[in-house]
C-alpha cells in the first residue's frame, strides 16, 4: 500500500471557502469513490493557506481507477469548476511506507 500526499495552496484568505466548498460537495464524492482518507489537514506554521490530505491506495493500478472514476462523476466536476478558481496551486506526493513501518490502515503480519 500506498499514501498519495496532495497539497493544494489556496489564494490568500481563501482557505476557509475551499474547506467550506469541499465538506459540503467535494468530501461525499471522494470517501464513495477513493474510500481511504488517511488524513485531511490544514498548515499553521512554514507554507500557509495550504491544504494536505492523504489517501490511501494498493497499488496504482487501484490509484488509476479510483482517480478515473472521480474525474470521471459529473457531481466532482461541478465541484471542481467551483474549487479551482479558489486554487494558487496543486502538488501530488507518492509515500510509500518503509519496510519496519505498518501503516495503522493495514493489519500487522502475525
Amino acid at each position: 500500500m500506498f499514501v498519495e500526499q496532495r497539497i493544494y495552496t489556496t489564494l490568500p484568505g481563501k482557505w476557509r471557502d475551499y474547506l467550506a466548498l469541499y465538506e459540503a460537495e467535494g468530501l461525499p464524492i471522494q470517501l464513495r469513490i477513493l474510500g481511504r482518507m488517511v488524513g485531511y489537514y490544514t498548515t499553521e506554521i512554514g507554507g500557509l493557506n495550504q491544504i494536505v490530505h492523504m489517501w490511501a491506495y494498493t497499488d496504482m493500478d487501484e490509484r488509476e481507477q479510483k482517480r478515473t472514476a472521480l474525474l470521471a462523476d459529473e457531481g466532482f466536476r461541478r465541484y471542481v469548476a467551483k474549487m479551482l478558481p479558489l486554487l494558487q496551486s496543486q502538488e501530488s506526493r507518492i509515500l510509500r511506507p518503509t519496510r519496519f513501518f505498518t501503516p495503522q490502515w493495514q493489519e500487522t503480519p502475525q
